[in-house]
């Protein structure tokens, strides 16, 4: 199952969104009852909503972690 999860789970409160994935608490919750298409419908969304939060997560993500170790970034 495809997620846009990063391993940074905090909200942000002035967007009411996460500032990994940009996804809204209540389609976290629900995203493993969620069809592909609404999977993919709310991904498509994501990255205007990560540019509208008031600030980024200072630290590495896990996932950038282990791109890095294993020369992918």
């Amino acid at each position: 199952m495809q997620t846009p999860c990063i391993l940074v789970c905090s909200i942000d409160i002035a967007t009411a969104y996460c500032f990994g994935c940009g996804r809204t608490r209540e389609e976290i919750g629900a995203w493993m009852g969620y069809s592909d298409e609404e999977r993919h419908r709310i991904m498509a969304v994501l990255p205007d909503r990560l540019a509208t939060v008031e600030r980024r997560p200072r630290r590495e993500t896990r996932r950038q972690r282990l791109a890095r170790e294993r020369g992918m970034a």
